[in-house]
């Protein structure tokens, strides 16, 4: 008999050999017919894989992130085979589920695939489906591994990286694949397909390797599930971030300038100086102080910091000055330049903790094939700070960071989150600097926090940075999709690099913890998220104009410049338009401008000092009239339900 212990900690023993699906069954048969995929003692297996020893069982479902990991990676396989089938001669190399689908990268010689091949595939890949093949899991020997593939270069590469005894393949019906596992039980659970667009990808992401196809695909096990994520699909076009930007005139990108190297438009830039002065001002309530370092440093200093030796060969490559033997980067992190900011005078106990901010530029290289829009740039601009305190203040300061954070969400409109407390992979320790027992005191301060805090947190295995753990909070949007947005780091890592200290009350020097912390992150990606979470329509407290005036016609423009010098004097944002248009040409183009309110004003209002005001996206529930006094008050009063007060 074996011991299998189940998430909620309840233990039931089963004779050995059992299954993931046997142990489903003996829940619930109910259940069973939903599970279709299985954890056990953290290595993913499949539903069919017999149970040896004593352990811990996680069943997965179409609900669950692994569940759609493994539907999607064996609809891949399906594909691969269709593939395979229709396109003769063609070399498989990798097919992993990503998020929301799947694709699968190949190398297709002399044949073309296109558009035109994708209702094929898709009615091949379900016809395949609907014959129920499972998915069956066997070992081979390295030999007989690469004797398969003696025509692939591309998987005998990845075998020859193999030790013998550690090698699978997978098989389904007349397909065989190299795969390490994870799959559904069979094919007939794949009720719905689509390819959804090919691209080139380098071979491993290596520019120097060859170009294949990647052909990508997503599927589901009800067709509705298919038809809705079209209609989101769509909805995400319309709140695309670059079409919006564009339309609102807020940033462009220049060829001439660079890829991935955005330029803020008037409107835009606003829009990033309002941000910036409303966490300047909570920052200043937090006891922060404003600093400002320069875009380059000495190469040296990133390679005290541990950047050089982890980003140095992807990053933008030293720039040389007539000095023989100097080198500086741009600029990768703001990090090493407030460490040395505090290193520049000596500090007591009594002067901890000290919060240096700085909306700081930073540079990093992505290869073109990375950059979308404003969510992957080369050059990025930073809501940086960095908290040097003693140990005994940490709490309290990583709790203060996390109020921060809330405020900064609830003022934008981003209430559906939960925290993810990001740790090492004990599994790969050269993956980060400094001792076991620092990390062991970040990792549980981070917990703590979170705990007293009372946030909705997961932990997450492998995402910590290289220099500390985090906590990152993963925000839904509109559209139900995660972001990772706000990061709090907890490091005792670079106080030791750059030697920083601070006299106790002891009379001898101590090392500071470092917290860092960015609420918005990047500003060029927070703002992408934010307008296609609001599709443009920004709190009010935030939109570059929030009232427009329209003339009726050109004898009331005198008001109308009337009715503007009235609302600057109220710190309303707003401007006029006395085109000789049609007032509901006007109104049009106002709306499409995500105009918040339409101020009309024509005979009746210049002869009453009133306006006509309208609400963008309040069509056919009529206008009111006001004064100017009034509309003032309309105005602060919701922006005072939105902008939190911290």
């Amino acid at each position: 008999m074996i011991k299998v212990t189940l998430p909620d900690g309840s233990v039931r023993e089963f004779s050995q050999g059992v299954t993931p699906m046997d142990v489903a069954k003996n829940i619930s048969e109910g259940f069973a017919r939903n599970v279709i995929s299985a954890n056990y003692n953290n290595t993913t297996i499949e539903t069919s894989t017999p149970l040896t020893t004593d352990g811990t069982l996680t069943l997965y479902t179409w609900n669950d992130k692994e569940g759609k990991k493994a539907f999607w990676h064996s609809t891949s396989h399906v594909m691969a085979q269709t593939l395979e089938e229709m396109f003769t001669g063609i070399k498989l190399t990798l097919g992993p589920a990503i998020d929301n689908g799947f694709y699968y990268d190949v190398d297709f010689g002399d044949n073309k695939i296109t558009d035109a091949d994708f209702k094929k595939i898709e009615d091949r890949v379900l016809e395949i489906s609907r014959e129920k093949h499972e998915f069956k899991m066997r070992a081979v020997t390295k030999a007989e591994a690469l004797d398969k593939y003696k025509d692939n270069e591309y998987k005998t590469e990845l075998i020859s990286n193999l030790e013998d005894g550690t090698i699978t393949f997978c098989d389904h019906a007349t397909f065989t694949d190299l795969c390490r596992g994870g799959h559904i039980p069979n094919t007939g659970i794949i009720k719905a397909v689509k390819i959804m667009s090919i691209a080139g990808a380098y071979w491993r992401g290596d520019e120097k390797n060859k170009q294949l196809t990647r052909v990508y695909g997503t599927s589901f096990p009800k067709q509705k599930d298919l038809t809705d994520y079209l209609e989101l699909l769509e909805e995400a076009k319309r709140r695309d971030h670059r079409k919006l930007g564009k339309e609102l005139d807020l940033f462009h990108f220049s060829q001439r300038v660079g890829q991935g190297l955005p330029l803020w438009l008037p409107k835009g830039a606003a829009l990033r100086d309002r941000l910036e002065q409303f966490l300047k001002k909570a920052q200043k309530k937090a006891g922060y102080e404003q600093v400002v370092t320069p875009h380059i440093g000495q190469k040296e200093l990133y390679v005290t910091s541990g950047h050089y030796a982890k980003y140095g060969a992807d990053s933008f490559q030293p720039i040389t000055t007539p000095a023989e033997g100097e080198e500086f980067l741009l600029k990768p992190m703001n990090c090493p330049h407030h460490c040395e900011i505090y290193n520049s005078r000596p500090w007591s106990y009594k002067d901890l903790p000290k919060r240096y901010a700085e909306f700081g530029t930073v540079y990093r290289y992505e290869q073109s094939g990375e950059l979308h829009g404003l969510t992957r740039v080369r050059g990025f601009t930073q809501d940086d700070a960095h908290i040097f305190c003693m140990p005994d203040q940490l709490d309290a300061e990583f709790k203060n960071v996390i109020d921060l954070v809330l405020y900064v969400f609830g003022s934008l409109g981003f209430e559906n989150f939960t925290a993810q407390v990001s740790v090492r992979d004990l599994n790969n320790p050269e993956k980060y600097i400094g001792s076991v027992e620092n990390w062991e005191k970040a990792e549980n301060a981070i917990i703590s926090a979170a705990k007293d805090k009372g946030l909705n947190y997961v932990i997450e295995a492998g995402e910590a940075a290289f220099y500390g753990p985090k906590l990152d909070f993963m925000v839904k949007d509109a559209l139900g999709r995660s972001w990772q947005l706000g990061t709090i780091q907890v490091d005792y890592n670079l106080p030791e690099r750059f030697e920083l200290s601070y006299k106790g009350a002891d009379d001898k020097l101590h090392r500071p913890v470092m917290i860092h912390r960015a609420p918005f992150g990047s500003m060029e990606r927070f703002i992408a998220i934010l307008l296609e979470h609001t599709a443009g329509n920004f709190p009010l407290w935030l939109m570059p104009e929030q009232a427009i005036i329209l003339s009726l016609s050109e004898k009331y423009e005198k008001y109308a410049k009337k009715v503007l010098d009235l609302l600057e004097i109220h710190e309303i944002r707003a401007l006029i338009d006395n085109r000789n248009e049609t007032i509901g040409k006007k109104i049009r183009e106002a709306e499409m401008q995500k105009m918040p309110f339409m101020l009309i004003v024509g005979e009746e209002e210049e002869k009453n000092g009133t306006i006509s005001v309208r609400r963008n996206g309040q069509e056919g529930k009529g206008n009111i009239t006001v004064t100017i006094e009034e509309f003032a008050k309309i105005v602060n009063e919701e922006i005072s339900k939105t902008l939190k007060q911290f």
